[in-house]
């Protein structure tokens, strides 16, 4: 049989529709969509790809399963190498990774594996399937410092290997990005990301939350007086990076973490809520990546026209295709090849609008992509109320400052070796606290190698 050209269409909700409301924007296969896009995969003998997931899933292992109709079976193949199928289906840019590696993809669409491995993730949710299988107790405890990405498929395998795991959460709430950082209408909280949160629960993983390591309690203290034989740091990578142009100080500049962290954790999305949030009628959102299109499309919902303000073309964009195209569908106005120069402040101190100059690509530097250079004499002023800063992130140094014997790079990202390991013995890190920010994929991959230099770190240990 002949493999279909296309992949099975993906349901949403209609972008006018969407673009007024929190609700989920991809509505999912259901199983009979899932079983014919199955029957698209080769089940190749040499499958590029699993070599292109950071954690290994054997895909073509669950999709063959899928297309039998056994769900379940599909689950527990998933659950050998991920925690988090419902989160990674929905968030993990696959057409850079395992679809991107697609053979069938060489000719014809590739393979919606994100779709089927996020229908499979809701299927045993939804039917109560259970894959929270583990080794026997060994008592020994391990800390886990982040309850995001990283630190969830730590605690998972390292729970699954009958170790003692507390996870350390600087928030009121687990899962990290995954909670604050993602917005409602492409993870949902309750229904996804409490329920995988659960699953690790499930395996016997404690979650302590208010709790900021290097304020509340140090390392040192976790190992010293705690009674933990390793930690692993998965604080990720939540400091913000501004301009530094004048103006920026104003009312109504807020950077992007705020901005959806106070919409996320404080449901500035439902009315019920008082939430302290500034959310203007003409938002400019500076940055081109997932986070920027993620604060574009929040503030649209909030009532703003909302405007992406980026230096580059839009071939440059780092944001998900499916991500972009999902805000031009909901009306966002693109600014590319525009960098701002300016934030025009009134004599309330609050931002009235924007010197932006026009930019053109000269050439590459040394991330590969063409340099932006302004083009002279191209000033303008743009009209907007609200700024929200999408530049990238770094990690805090609060853990690292209240360390003895932590090595840290010149942009106070954690120093690991292949294996995870920090500079400070039993002590080992991951995800966005030592690559800046990054994907929940790489950063659920950094979480299971670090678990993998743990057990056999603490088995050595054990066995002298």
């Amino acid at each position: 049989m002949a493999i279909k050209a296309e992949r099975v269409p993906v349901r949403e909700q209609d972008p006018k529709v969407r673009a007024t409301n929190f609700d989920e924007v991809c509505l999912g296969y259901n199983k009979e969509e899932a079983m014919e896009e199955a029957t698209r995969c080769l089940n190749c003998k040499n499958p590029k790809c699993v070599k292109g997931c950071p954690v290994g899933i054997n895909i073509p292992g669950f999709i063959a399963k899928v297309k039998e109709g056994d769900i379940e079976g599909a689950a527990q193949v998933i659950s050998l190498a991920s925690s988090l199928p419902s989160v990674c289906g929905r968030v993990c840019p696959q057409e850079s990774q395992c679809e991107g590696q697609c053979i069938v993809g060489i000719k014809n669409d590739p393979v919606s594996i994100g779709k089927l491995e996020r229908f499979v993730g809701d299927w045993s949710r939804e039917n109560g399937v259970n894959c929270c299988e583990k080794e026997e107790a060994n008592g020994i405890k391990v800390a886990v410092v982040g309850s995001g990405p990283s630190g969830l498929a730590c605690a998972g395998d390292l729970a699954r290997k009958g170790y003692d795991v507390t996870i350390f959460e600087a928030f009121h709430e687990a899962g990290g990005v995954l909670t604050y950082g993602i917005p409602e209408f492409r993870l949902p909280k309750k229904e996804v990301v409490q329920s995988e949160i659960n699953n690790i629960k499930n395996l016997g993983v404690k979650i302590e939350t208010n709790v900021v390591i290097g304020r509340t309690i140090t390392i040192d203290e976790l190992i010293d007086e705690e009674g933990f034989e390793a930690i692993f740091i998965g604080s990720g990578a939540g400091l913000p990076s501004f301009m530094g142009i004048p103006g920026e100080n104003a009312n109504g500049v807020v950077s992007a973490n705020e901005y959806l962290t106070r919409v996320n954790l404080m449901k500035a999305y439902d009315d019920s809520y008082d939430t302290p949030i500034n959310i203007g009628k003409k938002a400019a959102i500076i940055g081109g990546g997932n986070v920027a299109m993620d604060a574009a499309r929040t503030a649209l919902r909030l009532g703003s026209e909302s405007y992406i303000v980026y230096r580059r073309s839009e071939k440059e964009l780092p944001a998900r295709v499916e991500e972009v195209h999902h805000a031009k569908e909901e009306g966002i106005v693109f600014h590319t090849l525009t960098n701002p120069k300016e934030i025009l402040v009134d004599e309330n101190g609050n931002v009235r609008g924007m010197v932006c100059v026009k930019m053109e690509l000269g050439e590459p530097d040394e991330s590969g992509r063409r340099r932006p250079i302004e083009i002279p004499g191209s000033e303008f002023e743009m009209e907007v109320d609200t700024v929200i800063m999408s530049l990238g992130t770094r990690p805090n140094p609060l853990i690292a400052d209240t360390t003895k014997g932590l090595e840290v790079n010149k942009r106070r990202c954690l120093v690991v070796d292949e294996g995870g390991l920090t500079s400070k013995e039993a002590v080992y890190a991951g995800g966005d606290a030592v690559t800046g920010a990054a994907t929940v994929i790489s950063a659920m991959g950094a979480g299971k190698t670090a678990a993998a230099s743990i057990d056999a770190y603490l088995k050595e240990k054990h066995s002298k």
